[in-house]
């Protein structure tokens, strides 16, 4: 079979990226290929005709799938349970952080290095829309370093409709652009399926920035009055972490000083903060809920910036150690967004050990290392419910529904947030757990589960399908996880980190 030329050149350039996607030198590929460096720098330039089984060779080599048999389906996993975890395991930088800063670099004229981001779909969904409104990026080879250079001037038309509508995380770029931008349309967000969550308490604050908007065809259409500015205190109508980075990335173009009242002090929050001083603005409050931003007119610096590690990312390392059953050491345990979190599991019985605190990248955020202790645990005396930081994280309750699972006693989780998460803890019944639905919030679990291998289809929102997939590591024999894309929406490379603790997880499609 003959490939034209642009066909070649095409296929090139997909080899290469996926090879700096892996940081791996064109060396090390031939190696892998048992080829030359020169033929993979001629097969890199469309220079080189590429049989069918030499594509499959290279994809196998890079884990990019660049020969498909008749499908592009969803991805799935394999699980082998019933398997004790062991080792060390580093936490990675937080999911949400790396989306608020990503929408923070366009408040930036100048070059944006985020240091080890997470790689995750959520993130290559914002850098597709990034890209199409003009926005420059490039993964520096070898790491997971991103850097983002900004056009003079976006193309806001040219926005990737598609991208967007698969992230809520669109809706954070209406604080960056008003300043810039005297109307726009961004497309209607989406993400995970948690019902419905109002976007009024984003435009109530950004209101007082001259920004209005009117959701028309499927588009939030937004107008900005540049005569309008904050002449009192933003106090926000929810506590929300995104309502509350909005409202930053506002404040921070806001030549003057905003004072953001409940506001929220979360993780995301406390790094887009740290993020938004290297950039020029300075913040008072920081991890407190009264902000006091002082802002700049115009931001034009090249700025480096690491985020903290992800606390939910923990929890669910924390949680699988708990129902497997396992000692393991998690490294770069960032405490003080989870203390509440190992207060409550020790009022359940649990032992652990912590080392000593030391400072994440960002020369901020406390961390430690912690080793889990196998034990039996009990249900808690009262229900398990979130609250806003330094409450129990409303991404971690989740994760108290499949520990009460494995707890002696009733376990009532009340999630109250969402509209209709807790109905997808129920999921749980398919793998063996004991889950009453009491209403569309309230779940009720009966422990100790003795939990069994099943062939489930991922819930739709990312937490409740990381708890399925842990529990499957609990059940002896071998389960199956179908269309895990929700998953990788949140997580880098988990099955392939779990395994390196001894699970046994294969991704794998449908042929």
């Amino acid at each position: 079979m003959t490939v034209t030329d642009t066909y070649l050149e095409r296929i090139g350039s997909l080899i290469r990226d996926a090879r700096r996607h892996k940081g791996l030198t064109q060396s090390e590929l031939a190696r892998s290929l048992g080829t030359s460096q020169s033929a993979v720098a001629r097969i890199e330039q469309g220079q080189q005709n590429l049989s069918l089984e030499t594509l499959a060779r290279i994809g196998e080599s890079l884990d990019s799938e660049f020969v498909s048999l008749g499908h592009s389906g969803p991805q799935h996993l394999r699980i082998v349970g019933g398997q004790k975890l062991h080792g060390a395991i580093d936490v990675k930088t937080s999911k949400n952080a790396a989306v608020a800063l990503l929408c923070a670099s366009l408040l930036n004229r100048g070059r944006t290095t985020l240091r080890n981001l997470a790689r995750i779909e959520e993130v290559n969904r914002i850098l597709e829309v990034l890209h199409s409104i003009g926005v420059r990026t490039r993964w520096i080879p070898g790491s997971n370093d991103l850097e983002i250079v900004p056009p003079t001037r976006l193309d806001l038309d040219a926005i990737d409709v598609e991208a967007a509508r698969r992230t809520r995380t669109v809706i954070m770029f209406l604080g960056p652009l008003l300043h810039d931008y005297p109307s726009f349309l961004l497309p209607y967000a989406g993400g995970c399926d948690l019902g419905t969550r109002t976007v009024e308490p984003h435009l109530a604050s950004l209101r007082h920035f001259g920004l209005d908007v009117v959701a028309t065809h499927g588009f939030y259409e937004a107008t900005s009055d540049p005569s309008r500015r904050p002449t009192r205190p933003i106090v926000l109508t929810e506590r929300g972490d995104t309502v509350t980075e909005n409202a930053l990335m506002a404040a921070a173009r806001h030549d003057g000083v905003t004072v953001i009242r409940n506001a929220s002090p979360n993780y995301m929050v406390q790094d887009l903060c740290f993020f938004l001083e290297r950039l020029g603005v300075r913040i008072e409050g920081i991890g407190t809920t009264t902000l006091t931003v002082h802002g700049l007119d115009v931001i034009d610096v090249d700025v480096e910036y690491s985020p903290s590690e992800d606390p939910i990312e923990a929890m669910s390392l924390l949680a699988a150690a708990v129902v497997t059953g396992s000692e393991i050491t998690i490294r770069r345990v960032p405490i003080e967004f989870m203390e509440i979190e190992l207060a409550t599991l020790e009022g359940m019985g649990m032992e652990y050990a912590t080392s000593d605190e030391y400072r994440s990248a960002n020369g901020q955020t406390r961390l430690v290392d912690l080793t889990t202790v196998p034990g039996p645990l009990h249900a808690p005396i009262d229900k398990i419910h979130p609250m806003p930081f330094p409450g129990l994280n409303i991404d971690n309750l989740p994760f108290f529904a499949l520990i009460g699972a494995v707890a002696e006693g009733s376990t009532l989780i009340h999630d109250w947030v969402y509209e209709n998460r807790a109905i997808y803890l129920t999921e749980l019944t398919k793998v063996g757990a004991k889950v009453q639905l009491l209403d569309p919030h309230r779940v009720l679990i009966e422990g100790p589960t003795r939990w069994r291998a099943a062939e489930v289809m991922c819930p739709p929102a990312l937490r409740p399908g990381v708890v399925v997939l842990l529990a499957m590591l609990a059940a002896p024999g071998t389960s199956v996880l179908r269309n895990v894309y929700v998953i990788n929406r949140g997580y880098e490379d988990l099955a392939d980190r779990l395994n390196a603790l001894g699970a046994t997880i294969e991704v794998f499609r449908d042929i």
